[in-house]
Protein backbone atom coordinates (compact mmCIF):
# COMPACT_ATOMS: atom_id res chain seq x y z
CA UNK A 1 0.00 0.00 0.00
CA UNK A 2 1.48 3.32 -0.94
CA UNK A 3 2.41 6.36 1.97
CA UNK A 4 1.68 9.35 1.04
CA UNK A 5 2.19 12.66 2.58
CA UNK A 6 0.86 15.98 3.33
CA UNK A 7 2.37 19.24 4.38
CA UNK A 8 0.86 22.99 5.11
CA UNK A 9 0.62 25.90 2.16
CA UNK A 10 0.88 28.97 4.39
CA UNK A 11 1.17 32.19 3.09
CA UNK A 12 2.63 33.78 5.39
CA UNK A 13 5.42 33.11 8.38
CA UNK A 14 3.23 32.99 11.25
CA UNK A 15 2.83 30.09 13.15
CA UNK A 16 1.33 29.36 17.01
CA UNK A 17 4.75 29.83 18.37
CA UNK A 18 5.86 32.85 16.38
CA UNK A 19 3.39 36.09 15.42
CA UNK A 20 4.17 36.59 11.40
CA UNK A 21 6.81 39.27 9.96
CA UNK A 22 5.14 39.22 6.50
CA UNK A 23 2.03 40.16 4.52
CA UNK A 24 -1.10 37.53 5.05
CA UNK A 25 -0.30 36.93 1.59
CA UNK A 26 3.70 37.22 0.95
CA UNK A 27 4.15 35.21 -2.74
CA UNK A 28 8.06 35.01 -2.49
CA UNK A 29 6.94 33.01 1.27
CA UNK A 30 4.38 31.09 -0.37
CA UNK A 31 6.31 29.50 -2.86
CA UNK A 32 9.68 29.37 -0.62
CA UNK A 33 7.49 26.67 1.65
CA UNK A 34 6.56 25.12 -1.16
CA UNK A 35 9.64 24.30 -2.89
CA UNK A 36 10.90 23.26 1.00
CA UNK A 37 8.07 20.59 0.42
CA UNK A 38 8.99 19.93 -3.48
CA UNK A 39 12.55 19.65 -1.95
CA UNK A 40 12.36 17.13 0.42
CA UNK A 41 9.84 14.33 -0.77
CA UNK A 42 6.78 15.80 0.33
CA UNK A 43 3.47 14.78 -1.67
CA UNK A 44 1.15 17.45 -1.32
CA UNK A 45 0.29 20.70 0.62
CA UNK A 46 -2.61 21.66 1.94
CA UNK A 47 -4.18 25.62 1.97
CA UNK A 48 -6.41 25.54 4.36
CA UNK A 49 -9.42 28.03 4.78
CA UNK A 50 -10.30 30.80 7.86
CA UNK A 51 -12.82 34.31 7.59
CA UNK A 52 -10.71 37.03 6.81
CA UNK A 53 -7.65 34.64 4.96
CA UNK A 54 -6.43 34.75 2.16
CA UNK A 55 -8.43 33.06 -0.78
CA UNK A 56 -6.92 29.69 -0.66
CA UNK A 57 -8.09 29.53 -4.66
CA UNK A 58 -5.86 32.02 -5.95
CA UNK A 59 -3.29 31.44 -3.83
CA UNK A 60 -3.15 27.64 -4.90
CA UNK A 61 -3.04 29.07 -8.65
CA UNK A 62 -0.28 30.89 -8.08
CA UNK A 63 1.18 28.14 -6.56
CA UNK A 64 0.61 25.36 -8.91
CA UNK A 65 1.91 27.71 -12.04
CA UNK A 66 5.10 27.76 -10.27
CA UNK A 67 5.90 23.92 -9.11
CA UNK A 68 6.30 21.27 -11.09
CA UNK A 69 5.20 18.46 -9.24
CA UNK A 70 4.01 19.14 -5.77
CA UNK A 71 0.08 18.12 -5.41
CA UNK A 72 -2.43 20.76 -3.84
CA UNK A 73 -5.37 20.13 -1.38
CA UNK A 74 -7.38 22.97 -1.18
CA UNK A 75 -9.78 23.44 1.63
CA UNK A 76 -13.32 25.09 0.20
CA UNK A 77 -16.25 25.76 2.76
CA UNK A 78 -19.40 25.95 0.97
CA UNK A 79 -20.87 28.61 2.45
CA UNK A 80 -18.92 31.01 0.67
CA UNK A 81 -20.39 30.02 -3.34
CA UNK A 82 -22.47 28.35 -5.27
CA UNK A 83 -21.36 24.42 -5.79
CA UNK A 84 -21.75 25.39 -9.89
CA UNK A 85 -18.94 28.09 -9.60
CA UNK A 86 -17.01 26.08 -7.33
CA UNK A 87 -17.04 23.60 -9.70
CA UNK A 88 -16.05 25.44 -11.88
CA UNK A 89 -13.34 26.81 -10.25
CA UNK A 90 -11.97 23.66 -9.15
CA UNK A 91 -11.98 22.31 -12.69
CA UNK A 92 -9.72 25.12 -13.63
CA UNK A 93 -7.39 24.61 -11.43
CA UNK A 94 -7.06 21.22 -12.08
CA UNK A 95 -5.92 22.38 -15.36
CA UNK A 96 -3.70 24.92 -13.96
CA UNK A 97 -1.98 22.70 -11.71
CA UNK A 98 -2.11 19.43 -15.06
CA UNK A 99 -4.29 17.59 -12.49
CA UNK A 100 -2.63 17.56 -9.15
CA UNK A 101 -5.81 19.18 -6.88
CA UNK A 102 -7.93 17.85 -4.57
CA UNK A 103 -10.63 19.67 -2.92
CA UNK A 104 -10.96 18.96 0.98
CA UNK A 105 -14.41 20.80 1.74
CA UNK A 106 -15.00 21.79 5.34
CA UNK A 107 -18.28 21.97 7.04
CA UNK A 108 -17.52 24.16 9.81
CA UNK A 109 -17.22 23.13 13.00
CA UNK A 110 -17.62 26.75 15.39
CA UNK A 111 -20.66 28.76 14.75
CA UNK A 112 -19.15 31.87 15.35
CA UNK A 113 -16.04 31.29 12.20
CA UNK A 114 -19.19 30.79 9.94
CA UNK A 115 -21.26 33.64 10.77
CA UNK A 116 -18.15 35.78 10.18
CA UNK A 117 -19.22 34.88 6.78
CA UNK A 118 -22.95 35.00 6.84
CA UNK A 119 -23.62 31.35 7.50
CA UNK A 120 -26.10 31.02 10.14
CA UNK A 121 -27.31 27.04 9.95
CA UNK A 122 -26.64 25.14 12.61
CA UNK A 123 -24.07 22.31 12.80
CA UNK A 124 -26.51 19.50 11.45
CA UNK A 125 -27.69 21.35 8.55
CA UNK A 126 -24.36 22.69 7.66
CA UNK A 127 -23.77 18.49 7.54
CA UNK A 128 -26.60 18.26 5.29
CA UNK A 129 -25.49 21.35 2.90
CA UNK A 130 -22.49 20.07 2.34
CA UNK A 131 -23.18 16.69 1.32
CA UNK A 132 -25.97 18.10 -1.30
CA UNK A 133 -22.78 20.57 -2.22
CA UNK A 134 -20.38 18.04 -3.14
CA UNK A 135 -23.36 15.13 -5.03
CA UNK A 136 -23.43 18.70 -7.34
CA UNK A 137 -19.73 19.38 -7.95
CA UNK A 138 -19.25 15.87 -8.58
CA UNK A 139 -21.85 16.25 -11.18
CA UNK A 140 -20.68 19.48 -12.57
CA UNK A 141 -17.35 18.04 -13.03
CA UNK A 142 -18.22 14.95 -14.77
CA UNK A 143 -21.62 15.46 -16.86
CA UNK A 144 -21.79 16.64 -20.59
CA UNK A 145 -25.01 17.44 -20.83
CA UNK A 146 -27.05 20.09 -19.07
CA UNK A 147 -28.69 19.24 -15.64
CA UNK A 148 -31.23 20.68 -13.15
CA UNK A 149 -31.18 20.57 -9.80
CA UNK A 150 -34.27 20.78 -7.04
CA UNK A 151 -32.27 20.14 -3.31
CA UNK A 152 -32.82 21.13 0.27
CA UNK A 153 -30.36 24.08 0.02
CA UNK A 154 -29.72 24.35 -3.75
CA UNK A 155 -32.22 24.93 -6.91
CA UNK A 156 -31.01 25.58 -10.64
CA UNK A 157 -31.65 24.66 -14.16
CA UNK A 158 -30.03 23.60 -17.52
CA UNK A 159 -26.27 23.90 -15.73
CA UNK A 160 -23.38 22.47 -17.45
CA UNK A 161 -20.04 23.71 -17.45
CA UNK A 162 -17.62 24.35 -20.22
CA UNK A 163 -14.48 23.49 -18.22
CA UNK A 164 -13.57 19.92 -16.68
CA UNK A 165 -10.44 18.73 -14.95
CA UNK A 166 -7.57 16.96 -16.36
CA UNK A 167 -8.21 14.11 -13.69
CA UNK A 168 -10.47 11.40 -15.10
CA UNK A 169 -13.45 10.98 -13.88
CA UNK A 170 -13.06 13.55 -11.28
CA UNK A 171 -10.33 14.98 -8.95
CA UNK A 172 -10.60 13.18 -5.30
CA UNK A 173 -13.00 14.48 -2.58
CA UNK A 174 -11.43 15.15 1.14
CA UNK A 175 -13.56 15.35 4.17
CA UNK A 176 -13.55 15.46 7.57
CA UNK A 177 -14.88 15.59 11.02
CA UNK A 178 -15.66 13.16 14.38
CA UNK A 179 -19.28 13.48 14.72
CA UNK A 180 -22.24 11.24 13.98
CA UNK A 181 -22.73 13.96 10.68
CA UNK A 182 -19.45 14.03 9.80
CA UNK A 183 -18.82 9.80 9.18
CA UNK A 184 -22.60 9.91 7.39
CA UNK A 185 -21.62 12.45 4.84
CA UNK A 186 -17.73 12.11 4.49
CA UNK A 187 -18.40 8.36 4.61
CA UNK A 188 -20.83 8.80 1.57
CA UNK A 189 -18.95 11.06 -0.37
CA UNK A 190 -15.40 11.48 0.65
CA UNK A 191 -12.83 9.49 -1.03
CA UNK A 192 -10.42 10.27 1.59
CA UNK A 193 -11.59 11.15 4.96
CA UNK A 194 -9.46 13.42 7.39
CA UNK A 195 -8.53 12.69 11.00
CA UNK A 196 -6.70 14.39 13.61
CA UNK A 197 -3.90 12.94 15.33
CA UNK A 198 -5.44 10.69 18.28
CA UNK A 199 -4.11 7.59 20.53
CA UNK A 200 -3.74 4.52 18.26
CA UNK A 201 -7.28 2.80 19.61
CA UNK A 202 -8.76 6.02 19.31
CA UNK A 203 -7.63 6.47 15.72
CA UNK A 204 -8.68 2.42 15.07
CA UNK A 205 -12.24 3.30 16.25
CA UNK A 206 -12.85 6.02 14.01
CA UNK A 207 -11.61 4.50 11.11
CA UNK A 208 -14.27 1.45 11.60
CA UNK A 209 -16.92 4.32 11.89
CA UNK A 210 -15.85 5.83 8.67
CA UNK A 211 -16.00 2.32 7.20
CA UNK A 212 -19.77 1.82 8.72
CA UNK A 213 -20.82 4.96 7.68
CA UNK A 214 -19.65 4.25 3.91
CA UNK A 215 -21.54 0.84 3.56
CA UNK A 216 -24.93 2.58 5.36
CA UNK A 217 -24.27 4.88 2.01
CA UNK A 218 -23.86 1.60 0.00
CA UNK A 219 -20.42 1.90 -1.05
CA UNK A 220 -18.51 -1.40 -1.75
CA UNK A 221 -15.24 0.80 -1.33
CA UNK A 222 -13.82 2.81 1.48
CA UNK A 223 -11.93 6.20 1.90
CA UNK A 224 -8.79 6.69 2.50
CA UNK A 225 -7.69 7.56 5.87
CA UNK A 226 -5.66 10.42 6.60
CA UNK A 227 -4.26 11.23 9.95
CA UNK A 228 -2.19 14.67 10.90
CA UNK A 229 0.23 15.50 13.59
CA UNK A 230 2.51 18.34 14.88
CA UNK A 231 6.10 16.35 15.19
CA UNK A 232 8.77 17.94 17.03
CA UNK A 233 12.38 16.06 16.61
CA UNK A 234 15.65 16.43 17.66
CA UNK A 235 18.78 14.29 17.38
CA UNK A 236 18.14 13.00 20.34
CA UNK A 237 14.73 12.12 22.55
CA UNK A 238 16.48 14.18 25.64
CA UNK A 239 17.03 17.15 22.72
CA UNK A 240 13.32 16.48 21.12
CA UNK A 241 11.56 16.78 25.13
CA UNK A 242 13.30 19.97 25.92
CA UNK A 243 12.59 21.32 21.82
CA UNK A 244 8.51 19.95 22.96
CA UNK A 245 8.58 21.69 25.99
CA UNK A 246 9.68 24.90 25.07
CA UNK A 247 7.34 24.50 22.27
CA UNK A 248 4.35 24.65 24.42
CA UNK A 249 5.86 27.40 26.15
CA UNK A 250 5.36 29.33 23.36
CA UNK A 251 2.51 28.41 22.11
CA UNK A 252 0.90 29.69 25.79
CA UNK A 253 2.88 33.02 25.45
CA UNK A 254 1.53 33.99 22.30
CA UNK A 255 -2.38 32.94 23.74
CA UNK A 256 -1.83 35.24 26.42
CA UNK A 257 -0.18 37.98 24.43
CA UNK A 258 -3.24 38.03 22.06
CA UNK A 259 -2.69 39.49 18.87
CA UNK A 260 -3.72 37.74 15.60
CA UNK A 261 -3.62 34.29 17.35
CA UNK A 262 -6.75 35.32 19.19
CA UNK A 263 -8.31 37.50 16.65
CA UNK A 264 -8.16 33.72 14.54
CA UNK A 265 -9.99 32.66 17.02
CA UNK A 266 -7.56 30.36 18.54
CA UNK A 267 -8.43 28.85 22.44
CA UNK A 268 -11.83 29.02 24.08
CA UNK A 269 -14.30 26.14 24.55
CA UNK A 270 -14.28 24.58 21.10
CA UNK A 271 -18.17 23.58 19.90
CA UNK A 272 -16.59 21.16 17.15
CA UNK A 273 -16.48 17.24 18.77
CA UNK A 274 -12.95 17.05 16.70
CA UNK A 275 -11.61 19.59 19.34
CA UNK A 276 -13.64 18.24 21.91
CA UNK A 277 -12.19 15.34 21.98
CA UNK A 278 -8.32 16.54 21.98
CA UNK A 279 -8.84 17.93 25.12
CA UNK A 280 -10.63 15.25 26.30
CA UNK A 281 -7.88 12.77 25.37
CA UNK A 282 -5.59 15.90 26.87
CA UNK A 283 -7.35 15.73 30.22
CA UNK A 284 -7.16 11.82 30.18
CA UNK A 285 -2.88 11.76 29.95
CA UNK A 286 -0.21 14.01 28.24
CA UNK A 287 1.72 10.80 26.55
CA UNK A 288 0.45 8.04 24.13
CA UNK A 289 1.12 5.09 22.34
CA UNK A 290 5.25 5.35 21.18
CA UNK A 291 5.31 9.27 20.74
CA UNK A 292 1.99 10.78 20.80
CA UNK A 293 1.70 13.98 23.35
CA UNK A 294 -0.91 16.04 24.17
CA UNK A 295 -0.19 19.38 25.72
CA UNK A 296 0.29 21.04 22.32
CA UNK A 297 -3.79 20.42 22.17
CA UNK A 298 -4.46 21.52 25.50
CA UNK A 299 -2.13 24.72 25.17
CA UNK A 300 -4.17 25.87 21.89
CA UNK A 301 -7.35 24.61 23.62
CA UNK A 302 -7.79 21.82 20.92
CA UNK A 303 -7.00 24.34 18.02
CA UNK A 304 -7.24 22.28 14.74
CA UNK A 305 -4.16 19.60 14.21
CA UNK A 306 -2.69 20.17 17.02
CA UNK A 307 -1.51 16.84 18.65
CA UNK A 308 2.14 16.04 18.86
CA UNK A 309 4.78 13.61 17.66
CA UNK A 310 7.80 14.03 19.64
CA UNK A 311 11.05 12.07 19.75
CA UNK A 312 14.37 11.63 17.39
CA UNK A 313 13.16 10.81 13.81
CA UNK A 314 13.51 7.04 13.99
CA UNK A 315 10.62 7.33 17.01
CA UNK A 316 8.48 9.71 14.96
CA UNK A 317 8.67 7.28 11.97
CA UNK A 318 7.96 4.46 13.81
CA UNK A 319 5.10 6.43 15.76
CA UNK A 320 3.60 7.14 11.74
CA UNK A 321 4.26 3.80 10.52
CA UNK A 322 2.13 2.78 13.34
CA UNK A 323 -0.94 4.69 12.38
CA UNK A 324 -0.05 3.35 8.85
CA UNK A 325 -0.68 -0.36 9.83
CA UNK A 326 -4.07 0.73 11.17
CA UNK A 327 -5.02 1.67 7.55
CA UNK A 328 -3.66 5.61 7.42
CA UNK A 329 -1.78 5.55 4.01
CA UNK A 330 -2.01 9.72 4.10
CA UNK A 331 0.14 11.30 6.70
CA UNK A 332 -0.16 14.72 7.40
CA UNK A 333 2.45 16.69 9.53
CA UNK A 334 3.41 20.56 9.93
CA UNK A 335 5.90 22.01 12.23
CA UNK A 336 5.86 25.40 14.25
CA UNK A 337 9.16 26.64 11.92
CA UNK A 338 6.86 26.01 8.56
CA UNK A 339 9.49 25.73 6.42
CA UNK A 340 12.38 24.36 8.50
CA UNK A 341 10.38 21.84 10.08
CA UNK A 342 9.52 20.83 6.70
CA UNK A 343 12.50 20.29 5.63
CA UNK A 344 14.22 18.90 8.77
CA UNK A 345 10.63 16.31 8.62
CA UNK A 346 11.57 15.53 4.65
CA UNK A 347 15.18 15.26 5.48
CA UNK A 348 14.65 12.78 8.06
CA UNK A 349 11.70 11.40 8.71
CA UNK A 350 9.80 10.73 5.39
CA UNK A 351 13.09 8.85 4.23
CA UNK A 352 12.26 5.70 6.69
CA UNK A 353 8.51 5.71 6.61
CA UNK A 354 9.27 5.11 2.86
CA UNK A 355 11.84 2.85 3.07
CA UNK A 356 9.98 0.69 5.66
CA UNK A 357 6.70 1.13 3.17
CA UNK A 358 8.49 -0.37 0.62
CA UNK A 359 10.23 -3.10 2.67
CA UNK A 360 6.99 -4.22 3.91
CA UNK A 361 5.63 -4.31 0.44
CA UNK A 362 8.39 -6.16 -1.25
CA UNK A 363 8.56 -8.52 1.43
CA UNK A 364 3.95 -9.38 1.08
CA UNK A 365 4.77 -9.34 -2.88
CA UNK A 366 7.59 -12.22 -2.10
CA UNK A 367 4.64 -14.16 0.41
CA UNK A 368 2.19 -13.69 -2.32
CA UNK A 369 4.85 -14.72 -5.20
CA UNK A 370 5.95 -18.05 -3.04
CA UNK A 371 2.41 -19.02 -2.22
CA UNK A 372 1.11 -18.65 -5.83
CA UNK A 373 4.35 -21.19 -6.77
CA UNK A 374 3.62 -23.35 -3.87
CA UNK A 375 0.04 -23.93 -5.35
CA UNK A 376 1.15 -24.56 -8.53
CA UNK A 377 3.35 -27.15 -7.23
CA UNK A 378 0.68 -29.00 -5.32
CA UNK A 379 -1.16 -28.51 -8.46
CA UNK A 380 1.52 -29.98 -10.55
CA UNK A 381 2.01 -32.90 -7.82
CA UNK A 382 -1.52 -33.47 -7.33
CA UNK A 383 -1.65 -33.83 -11.61
CA UNK A 384 1.11 -36.26 -11.57
CA UNK A 385 -0.96 -38.34 -8.70
CA UNK A 386 -4.08 -38.37 -10.87
CA UNK A 387 -2.00 -39.59 -14.15
CA UNK A 388 -0.40 -42.12 -12.46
Amino acid sequence: MPVEFLGIAATSDGSETTPRTTAAFDRDYTLRLARAHEDHGWDRVLFAYGAGAPDPAPSAAYLAAKVDRLQILLAHRPNVSYPTFAAKTFATLDRISDGRLTVHFITGGSDHEQQREGDFLTKDQRYARTREYIGIVKKAWTSREPFDHEGEHYRFNDFVSDVFPVQEPRPNVSFGGSSPAAYAAGGAEADIYCLWGEPLAATAEQIERVKEAARAAGRTDTPRIQVAFRPIIAPTEELAWEKAHRTVAAIKARRESGGDLVRRGVGGAPQNTGSQRLIEIAEQGERYDRALWTLTAAATGGAGNSNALVGTPETVAAALLDYYDLGADILSARGYDLVGDAIDFGRHVIPIVREEVARRDAAKAAERAAAEAAAKERDRHQLIAVQA
